[in-house]
């Protein structure tokens, strides 16, 4: 049974930095897709990073060389630096793990597993 706590949102003001955390138990090997999610109010949730169970990342077009997406090899801790933040980054960032690649459709976001946010806000 697989349980994701996230940390590290709070209040920035814009160019500001935050890295998010989020702490992984339940994982038994190093085969999870990790990704981190958000969604901004009354907006649908969207995909923002993952790395695959051989490291490999990939990010939304919008953060890209602003997020760093990183996991130690267990996969039992995974981070979001995210540097020159901006207001639209703003919302409640969801960790999420699963044995395939995490992903939204145009109405839903399918994970196997997600923690239960935590909250970026960039004034």
């Amino acid at each position: 049974h697989v349980q994701l706590v996230e940390s590290g949102g709070g209040s920035v003001q814009a160019g500001g930095s935050l890295k998010l955390s989020c702490e992984a138990s339940g994982i038994t090997s190093g085969t999870y897709w990790m990704a981190w999610f958000r969604q901004a109010a009354g907006n649908k949730r969207e995909w923002v990073a993952s790395i695959s169970p051989t490291g490999r990342v990939s990010y939304i077009g919008s953060v890209k060389g602003r997020f760093t997406i990183s996991a130690d090899s267990g996969r039992n801790l995974l981070s979001l630096q995210m540097n020159n933040l901006k207001p639209e980054d703003t919302g409640m960032y969801y960790c999420a793990a699963d044995r395939s690649p995490p992903y939204c459709s145009p109405d839903y976001c399918f994970a196997d597993t997600w923690g239960q946010g935590t909250q970026v806000t960039v004034s």
